[in-house]
């Protein structure tokens, strides 16, 4: 007769799934090793994890509350429609700070390590000085694109000389999608619903 061994943490765990302990909420991280195993983790304590799954602990409108003074301030120095700056944060971070895409942008505005450093983003998770930084980036954008929205935001997704190559918005769908998605958060947040 074959013996089966259970884990006890693999039981207990189990035992959790159906036991109502209210909501666990943590950042889930992830690496593929040169063997091709997968390694995961809640907390980030090498570079090569990257974010795999990211916790909701608050709904966008509580996040949105939170930043509001940072993305008013923002808005002012760089003339930036507030509603503009939400619909970017929302789109490239879910309000998540802590956040870290595969190819290694940061924070709120998902800001990449030479554009934080262009923009003078010392620590791209703290949410003022990313907020800052991005905004003053996408400002840039506006400012070389005349205003038009979505070539701006092609550049702040996929970079200027992309949209220069293309001579338009670059046919990839990464940044497509990045359009039109800040753009149906932009017109929700412009008519007042978070």
């Amino acid at each position: 007769m074959p013996v089966v061994r259970l884990n006890i943490f693999f039981v207990i765990g189990t035992a959790f799934l159906f036991i109502n302990i209210g909501p666990v909420v943590a950042d889930i991280y992830r690496y593929q090793d040169k063997a091709g195993v997968w390694h995961f983790t809640n907390v980030k304590t090498d570079r090569k994890y990257s974010l795999y799954l990211r916790s909701y602990k608050k709904k966008s409108s509580q996040y949105i509350k939170d930043y509001e003074g940072i993305i008013t301030q923002a808005s002012r120095r760089f003339s930036v429609d507030p509603s503009l700056i939400k619909a970017v944060i929302k789109a490239e971070s879910g309000f998540n700070h802590k956040a870290v895409s595969h190819k290694g942008a940061q924070g709120l505005m998902q800001l990449m390590p030479k554009t934080s450093s262009d923009m003078k983003v010392k620590d791209p998770f703290n949410p003022e000085e990313n907020i800052f930084g991005g905004t003053r980036y996408l400002s840039l954008m506006l400012q070389r694109y005349n205003s038009d929205k979505v070539l701006a935001l092609a550049a702040y997704n996929a970079g200027p000389k992309n949209v220069a190559t293309y001579q338009g918005v670059p046919p990839f769908n990464e940044t497509e999608t990045f359009i039109k998605r800040v753009l149906l958060y932009y017109n929700r947040y412009r008519a007042g619903v978070n």
